[in-house]
């Protein structure tokens, strides 16, 4: 790669971007409401180009029948492996605690009966 042996100095830097202007875009008037406007583009007061309705904001504007279909839905997102073995887990442990809390729920209902005759 080409590296050059001295730094270019402001003069010489000048002269090569002597041309570099900035240039202003080009307006026109639109034909049907007469704001500026931008060459080659929607008019943004009526929303009109070349005479014609193009833009939502224009008033006459009619949707077509291709712009107005539906997005498509998209396919439900298949689980991977991982994910499947996550929800495994985590359905045994579900069934743990509740298996847990079953035995717990039966020895209070034992206790209790013991503890009414003890009483009485």
């Amino acid at each position: 790669m080409a590296v050059p042996k001295k730094r270019t100095g402001h003069s010489a830097q000048g002269k090569r971007r002597s041309n570099w202007k900035a240039t202003k875009p080009t307006t026109t008037k639109c034909p049907n409401c007469g704001a500026v406007v931008l060459a080659h583009t929607v008019c943004t007061a009526c929303g009109q180009y070349k005479g014609k309705v193009v833009s939502r904001k224009a008033e006459g504007f009619v949707e077509s029948a291709e712009e107005v279909k539906k997005p498509a839905k998209k396919a439900p997102a298949k689980k991977s492996t991982k994910a499947k073995k996550a929800a495994e887990v985590v359905e045994e442990t579900k069934t743990v605690e509740e298996v847990k809390e079953a035995e717990v729920v039966e020895e209070k209902a034992e206790e209790t009966p013991a503890e009414e005759k003890t009483e009485e």
